[in-house]
């Protein structure tokens, strides 16, 4: 019968397997066995880097085949609603648990007691109410606690006096209401330096309600709490150094007592703090002595007074002024802020800046103006001779002047993404002498007009990418000596002049991908100048080779550093080659992404060049076959990627020499059977993708299913998603789910058979040897008189005696005394007797058997002696076969004593014939002895045939 779907298997048959078991362990007394670890076939989830990734997998409970040695699990926004006692008990290393976005409401105690190395919990947005007692026993290692966006309301005094090394906790975003809950979370943290506890409803908060607290905090966040009271009475923050008190949507009156309480805060931020200008006075200047960071977002008063405030506070250095409707911004409006260093105004619909601006901070290095309504670069940003980084991003800057930047010598990052620009000039960074960073993605460029053929000596990152440049010139980037990164792609770029990167020697990474470049554009030799690259991106382009034929000159040659290549296709349609000289020149190369330039076949050198590769990406191609011997140049690799071909099986891997071989992706193919010699070609495979595949369902797939769920070395992604193809009436069904029993010997049971088998036939021989040892010497013996009686039954030889009489020798006096004279003396009949006839030296019993078949008659003198006697036994046993074998009445019963039938009972053979055949009995003819020697004399005068002397054997019985 062929496999099919496996249905539950029934209590008797485990039943069965458990008998089975117990009887062969017991039999043949194994002291141990190992237990099979299971594998890497998980139902829902994905091992990455020692973490269990189970994200979004629409989970209602936390899965149980996760190993045991993952470090990190992540079981985000899925459908659970219940922390269960058992769910973690088996993840002694795990140092990472994410469960947040899910609909967990309740937490069983103990549930993370086995967790012992946990450091960091989330359990951010979901539905708890309530913080029971010893809900966090076992965490003690625990630093990072998150609880953020849940419904609690009560917190008990014990939940959280097991997490002794808890330095971060973040239980914002709940309905707490009462500070004084927060007193009793934190009285059992000593470590705790971070607290956040935005948006719990508070209204007011008073030092009282902390007291007998031995705070070491150092981060506090109260924002966006409807605050009215903020009392400090006493030093319960010694510590603290980071403090939001921002987005009250109440009044908020502030009364601090003494301005030392704040003393050590350097980074303050009363975003959106609703309260008097008298009141933030009194604020700030508690702060006074220590102040450096001030964010001071979209507060309802007059932002020249805020300005005024902030900026009197001599220790500051950093100041975030947003979301404020300003249009202009004047000299005079900033014009205190003459320590600030770094200005952040970005979000303010800022149109204009006066020249005169900033010219009273003269130590500024950092400004923000992102986000605005800026049509052009400040003037006033000329007059911050320090400045370091400028943000001009996300404004309406459609064109940059040559004075745009002038003496911004210092300046090392600078922004300029999402706005307008179209053009550039050649004199536009001509005083960027110490530029590093420049961005100017996602603008209108079409042409770059030599703005980079002399300046820049010092750039190193520069982003073009996202515009509507179409070609790069010869010396386009002549001027960037120390670049290093250079991103050109989602352009228009279909021309690349001969010596277009001409200059970029140190220039480690371009991007090119998403473009229009073709073919020939790469085999100029536009790539020979970048001698340090190191990663090229040429994805989705129009890179395509009509025919497999070496290329005159290899467009890589030169680059013999480079680290990574990718090459895809963008557009168009028609099948492609890649010339098996491609590759030649990039001896270092470690990653290959080939994906989706409709390759119909590689040649067999084409890695030939490449000796250092280690993950190959030739996916979404028409590869019907891959020669083994392509991969043999490679013995490296480590990742091969071939989702989306139509290649019908794996076994080109059986003799590519992938040793080392740690990654497989192979979805959506055409494979119907993954067998053992390809799995052990790849020994030390850890991670193996085989969505979207043609399984077959039948027996040539039973040693890959056995592997899925036994191995522990080997992740198979998806596993339990895999679904027949064949045959048709398994179509759609799980594979994991077929029955394999029958595809394969049960070796167990075998063995349970032979050693059940080799146990009974011991004890059945053990049994026969002690009991039975002398029928089987019996029977060996009949066996042979039977073959001598078939071998001369037709040569009709005379009889040697009259009768054989059968006898124990305690009734031998009767026999010598009383018979012998009858039958022999009298009668005359020639008689024989084992002590005066059998022959010596010959084994008795055949000497018993030629007695009864060399007489005509066999006489047995029964007593209770005779039935205890085995040799009697054995002579009245020949007897009664002969009387059997032949059909004769060849058997006389002589009764010496008068036994009852219940005495006979015990001797079954005897008790038989007593039923068929008449007896003599001596006791009854003690005064008719005559009469008993005469019917004795008849019985032995009869002849053979049984059917004529019925009535002479009936008259017989005295």
């Amino acid at each position: 019968m062929g496999p099919g779907v496996k249905e539950n298997e029934t209590t008797a048959t485990e039943g069965r397997k458990q008998f089975q078991l117990i009887i062969f362990l017991c039999l043949v007394n194994i002291s141990s066995f190992v237990v099979p670890v299971r594998g890497f076939a998980m139902k829902n989830c994905k091992i990455s880097y020692n973490i269990a990734i189970c994200v979004q997998s629409k989970l209602r409970a936390v899965p149980q085949d996760i190993p045991s040695t993952v470090k990190g699990f992540d079981l985000s926004a899925n459908k659970i609603s219940r922390v269960k006692i058992s769910d973690f008990k088996n993840l002694p290393v795990l140092t990472k648990l994410e469960l947040n976005r899910n609909f967990i409401s309740q937490i069983d105690n103990g549930a993370f007691a086995n967790l012992i190395s946990l450091k960091k919990l989330n359990l951010n947005n979901n539905k708890l109410v309530e913080l029971r007692e010893d809900l966090f026993n076992g965490l003690s290692n625990l630093t990072e606690l998150r609880i953020n966006g849940n419904r609690i309301r009560a917190v008990a005094s014990t939940s959280f006096k097991s997490m002794i090394s808890l330095t971060f906790l973040d239980i914002s975003q709940n309905k707490l209401h009462d500070i004084r809950k927060v007193h009793s979370i934190i009285q059992h943290l000593p470590q705790l330096r971070e607290l956040y506890i935005q948006k719990n409803g508070f209204t007011t908060f008073h030092s009282w309600e902390l007291t007998n607290s031995s705070l070491q905090l150092k981060y506090l966040d109260l924002s966006r709490n409807p605050m009215t009271v903020f009392q400090i009475t006493a030093d319960v923050l010694p510590n603290l150094t980071w403090f939001n008190v921002g987005g009250s949507s109440q009044k908020m009156r502030w009364d601090v007592h003494n301005k030392t309480f704040f003393s050590r805060v350097s980074t303050l931020d009363i975003t959106g703090l609703q309260m008097s200008l008298n009141d933030m006075k009194t604020l700030l200047e508690s702060v006074n002595s220590s102040l450096t960071c001030l964010r001071m977002n979209a507060m309802n008063h007059n932002f020249a007074a805020l300005i005024n405030i902030s900026c009197s506070i001599p220790t500051l250095s950093k100041l975030q002024l947003r979301n404020y409707k300003l249009s202009s911004v004047s000299s005079n409006l900033i014009k205190l802020c003459i320590n600030v260093t770094e200005l952040d105004l970005a979000k303010n619909q800022i149109q204009n800046i006066s020249d005169n601006t900033f010219r009273s901070i003269q130590r500024l290095r950092i400004l923000d103006l992102s986000r605005n309504k800026l049509s052009s670069v400040p003037a006033a940003t000329r007059n911050l001779p320090i400045l370091q980084e400028l943000d001009l991003s996300s404004n309406l800057i459609s064109k940059l002047e040559c004075d745009d930047f002038a003496n911004q010598t210092m300046l090392r990052q600078l922004n300029l993404y999402q706005n307008s620009i179209s053009a550039l000039k050649g004199c536009v960074f001509k005083d960027l002498i110490r530029l590093q960073v420049l961005k100017l993605q996602s603008n209108q460029m079409s042409e770059l007009h030599g703005a980079f053929n002399k300046h820049l000596p010092n750039l190193r990152q520069l982003l073009l990418n996202q515009n509507k440049l179409t070609a790069i010139k010869h010396g386009e980037f002549r001027g960037l000596q120390s670049l290093q990164n250079l991103s050109l792609h989602h352009n228009q770029i279909h021309q690349l002049e001969m010596g277009c990167f001409i200059g970029l020697m140190n220039l480690t990474d371009i991007q090119l991908q998403e473009n229009r470049i073709k073919e020939d554009e790469i085999n100029k030799g536009s790539f020979n100048d970048l001698i340090n690259l190191r990663r090229l991106e040429l994805r989705d382009n129009n890179i395509r080779y009509g025919n497999n034929s070496t290329l005159p000159n290899a467009p890589f040659s030169q680059l013999s550093r480079l680290d990574t290549l990718g090459i895809a296709l963008q557009h168009g349609k028609g099948k492609s080659y890649l010339p098996h000289n491609f590759l030649q020149g990039l001896t270092n190369l470690r990653v290959f992404n080939t994906r989706n330039i409709q390759l119909l076949t590689l040649h067999k050198d084409t890695f030939i060049y490449t000796p250092q590769l280690q993950e190959l990406d030739i996916s979404t191609n028409e590869f019907r076959d891959l020669s083994p011997e392509l991969f043999s140049p490679i013995p490296n690799l480590k990742s091969l990627y071939i989702s989306k071909t139509i290649l019908g099986s794996l076994e080109f891997l059986v003799n590519a020499s992938l040793s080392k071989l740690e990654f497989l992706q192979a979805r959506k193919n055409q494979y119907s059977v993954i067998s053992e010699e390809i799995i052990k070609s790849v020994p030390a495979l850890v991670y193996v993708d085989l969505q979207g595949n043609s399984f077959r369902c039948d027996c040539d797939n039973a040693w890959f299913l056995q592997w899925i769920e036994n191995n522990n070395q080997t992740q198979v992604f998806d596993a339990y998603n895999f679904t027949c193809n064949y045959p048709v009436h398994l179509k759609g069904k799980e594979l994991l789910e077929l029955d394999i029993s029958s595809c394969s010997v049960d070796i167990e049971f075998i063995y349970f058979i032979s050693t059940t088998c080799t146990v009974l036939l011991f004890m059945v021989v053990s049994f026969t040897y002690h009991f039975l040892r002398w029928h089987l010497a019996y029977a060996y013996y009949l066996f042979l008189a039977l073959l001598f009686d078939t071998k001369h039954k037709n040569k009709q030889a005379p009889k040697q005696y009259d009768a054989f009489i059968s006898y124990n020798t305690h009734d031998e006096p009767w026999v010598v005394q009383e018979l012998l004279p009858k039958l022999e003396g009298d009668q005359g009949w020639k008689l024989c007797l084992h002590h005066r006839d059998f022959e010596p030296g010959k084994p008795i019993i055949d000497n018993i058997t030629d007695a009864i078949y060399g007489s005509r008659k066999t006489i047995c003198v029964i007593s209770r002696r005779y039935l205890e006697s085995e040799w009697c036994s054995r002579e009245i046993q020949v007897a009664s076969f002969r009387l059997f074998d032949e059909q004769k009445d060849v058997l006389i019963m002589v009764f010496l004593e008068d036994i009852p039938t219940h005495e006979l009972s015990p001797y079954y053979r005897m008790r038989k014939l007593l039923k068929k055949r008449t007896y003599l009995s001596w006791p009854r003819a003690e005064e008719h002895t005559e009469l008993f020697w005469e019917k004795l004399r008849q019985a032995l005068k009869t002849r053979d045939d049984p059917g004529e002397d019925i009535f002479q054997w009936n008259s017989l019985r005295p």
